[in-house]
């Protein structure tokens, strides 16, 4: 799978929709650069659509998932398992995201086990939502969970061969985002196009 996170311009949205990818995420944390305030004029419907939350109340995440028509919800904060339990009761399915340095930092996972149905590994840093820098993904050889993951935190241009080395039998898809933009929440479709398209080549030729 392939997620491209951090959209919030209509027509932005819908150049990148056609680009092919599987997810495309609406940030809801009012402290980021890429958060959306309001509905845009146009929402991708050929995809999935993951809303991002920080320590949301679960009202507020509810009532963007009506809005928003969200097929997922990504949990970015200290949300507790039974979050995740309630969300799955509102007709959502749930992406935990953690925050990656050391593989210490894999032991909460264990806890979402069952609860979640995609964890997403990013870049450790201070604030909320990663960094745009990679983190070692070797550490990731000391998971051992059985819940599918997303691989973010700095996927670029650049990475492409990086990525394409990159092997884990839980990892089903990446996560991209501050690489890819122009500017915060206007991504270069070309760019993506470009990426994805050999990414998936050479995928396809293993």
């Amino acid at each position: 799978m392939i997620k491209v996170c951090g959209m919030r311009e209509p027509e932005n949205i819908r150049a990148v929709e056609a680009v092919g990818i599987d997810m495309m995420g609406f940030i809801f944390y009012p402290r980021s650069s890429r958060y959306v305030a309001s509905v845009p004029d146009y929402l991708p419907s050929s995809l999935k659509r993951v809303g991002v939350f920080v320590n949301a109340s679960e009202e507020d995440m509810l009532s963007h998932i009506t809005e928003y028509g969200l097929d997922y919800v990504q949990l970015h904060g200290a949300e507790r398992p039974e979050v995740c339990d309630s969300l799955h009761a509102a007709g959502v399915n749930v992406i935990k995201a953690f925050s990656v340095a050391c593989a210490d930092d894999l032991r909460s996972c264990a806890e979402y086990e069952g609860h979640a149905d995609i964890f997403l590994f990013d870049t450790k840093c201070q604030q909320y939502g990663g960094s745009g820098e990679r983190f070692d993904w070797t550490i990731l050889d000391a998971y051992t969970g059985d819940t599918p993951f997303l691989l973010s935190g700095g996927i670029g241009p650049s990475g492409i061969e990086d990525l394409v080395l990159f092997h884990h039998p839980k990892c089903c898809g990446v996560d991209l985002n501050s690489r890819f933009e122009i500017s915060p929440a206007y991504k270069d479709a070309d760019m993506l196009r470009q990426f994805i398209n050999e990414y998936r080549r050479i995928e396809n030729e293993r």
